[in-house]
């Protein structure tokens, strides 16, 4: 299926490329409000499942600190106070680094890798972003007396129950389990499913869903960074929650009920953003009462250079 253009490469007046993908947004009451491209058909959200594997990992008795259980929800930046987190996680259940299965890797953000680099830092498993979903795994397995040098198998009791409650939450029976960049399992959804996951966690008003979504309402730099622009979106529009995820996927839901998920079809970052602003633009929700309308907006300002200054921008074209 050849997807439509969902935004736009402009460099000096010329459309020089374009992005092509899928956008959902479900209304208050669930219903899809409107959509572009292919919405109902399974695509892989990558890091986007995380607060669902998490609220698996909470309905089995893992039992975190909101900060901490945010950190479970993330792709972290491999800050100081994210690498610690991580590791508060794992002491919790008696464990230190060496039970991670994450790849080394160094902190995604710039300045943090940079600082481990000066110091006579490598690459480690706890710096790898998701060792704080890996962590909460760890200790989920610690918990419930189950073996932790297998947790990444598809088959474990923890990745099963996790299978059971990402198919709950989304509506939808999980048609492809992959590995993911970290190892783990990599569960599907269509957008569609993706966006009532979300929307399922964003309007609980009790229990372990609430538990989660509070986590990542109250802690928006933990489940990021203090530098991304997940952290800044939720930041601006209340009682919002979200997760970005690799390959240009995206999801956000609101309080209200609303909610959106997108994914551009290169996989190319940059793009990711500008289109949930569109997203939330083309709903009205950035400027709604109570949502920082210019903060939302930034989030999906991607300017292009020529000569070390602006001279284009990517834009959606919806």
């Amino acid at each position: 299926m050849s997807l439509p253009v969902v935004a736009e490469v402009v460099r000096s007046g010329f459309v020089e490329g374009h992005h092509h993908g899928s956008v959902v947004a479900l209304g208050a009451s669930g219903e899809v409000d409107w959509s572009i491209g292919e919405v109902a058909a399974p695509i892989l959200p990558r890091s986007c499942n995380k607060p669902l594997q998490a609220l698996a990992m909470v309905r089995l008795g893992l039992d975190l600190e909101p900060e901490l259980l945010a950190l479970a929800c993330a792709s972290h930046s491999g800050e100081e106070f994210h690498v610690a987190g991580a590791g508060r996680i794992l002491a919790l259940g008696g464990l230190d680094e060496s039970a991670l299965q994450t790849p080394p890797d160094y902190p995604l953000d710039d300045e943090a890798r940079d600082a481990v680099i000066r110091a006579g830092g490598d690459r480690a498993p706890i710096l790898m972003n998701c060792s704080g979903k890996h962590a909460a795994m760890l200790l989920t397995c610690v918990v419930n007396g189950w073996d932790t040098a297998t947790y990444r198998d598809p088959a474990h009791p923890l990745q099963v129950a996790i299978s059971e409650t990402f198919a709950e939450l989304t509506g939808e029976p999980v048609a492809v389990v992959a590995v993911d960049g970290c190892g783990a399992p990599l569960l599907s959804a269509s957008l569609t499913g993706l966006a009532r996951g979300f929307r399922a966690l964003a309007t609980a008003q009790s229990g372990p869903e609430r538990r989660v979504a509070d986590a990542i309402r109250n802690h928006p730099a933990n489940v990021s960074g203090t530098r991304r622009d997940e952290r800044a979106l939720l930041t601006a529009i209340p009682g919002a929650i979200g997760k970005a995820g690799a390959e240009a996927c995206y999801a956000v839901a609101l309080s209200d009920g609303r909610a959106f998920a997108l994914k551009a079809d290169d996989g190319y970052p940059r793009v990711r953003p500008v289109l949930m602003a569109a997203a939330l633009r083309r709903s009205g929700v950035d400027t709604e009462a109570g949502v920082d309308t210019d903060a939302v907006r930034a989030t999906g300002a991607a300017p292009l250079l020529g000569g070390g200054v602006p001279v284009g921008e990517i834009r959606a074209t919806f």
